[in-house]
């Protein structure tokens, strides 16, 4: 297992694969995942795999990849995906990425509540990939420096 690995799920369209471009400070445009793809420190899921349940065993297997789990949650978006308690099933570090925070329709505070009932065994983050905003605080704690 690559050390300070990180394992990054969520819903189609939560900013997944544009949070391990930034987390990487690689330029462009992130485009849609259609696989499970590795990077040098993370692994960027399917937002399908959470939003099909059927796919629930490839996020258990494809965890065993990294050291701590990194659930997004689109701040504008008014559901979650996620199963309360989700986090709790896995044996790792799980910490929660409240993405768009920047986007005027952005409601952080609903967001963390989404993510807190996963029952995360670490922080959350609010994150800004467009403007930068939590990046660096995100880095810090993965040990990405």
């Amino acid at each position: 297992m690559i050390k300070n690995r990180i394992m990054v799920v969520g819903a189609v369209g939560s900013g997944k694969s544009t949070l391990v471009r930034a987390l990487n400070k690689e330029l462009g445009n992130a485009s849609k995942t259609q696989s499970v793809e590795y990077h040098a420190k993370a692994i960027d899921t399917p937002g399908e795999f959470m939003e099909n349940p059927f796919y629930y065993r490839a996020i258990f297997a494809t965890s065993l990849e990294a050291e701590t789990l990194v659930f997004t949650q689109d701040a504008t978006r008014g559901i979650s995906i996620f199963p309360p308690g989700f986090a709790a099933a896995f044996s790792k570090k799980t910490i929660g990425v409240i993405t768009k925070i920047d986007d005027p329709k952005a409601n952080v505070k609903r967001a963390e509540q989404f993510l807190v009932s996963l029952g995360l065994t670490g922080p959350v983050f609010s994150i800004s990939s467009f403007l930068g905003t939590g990046l660096d605080e995100l880095r810090k704690y993965l040990n990405w420096d």
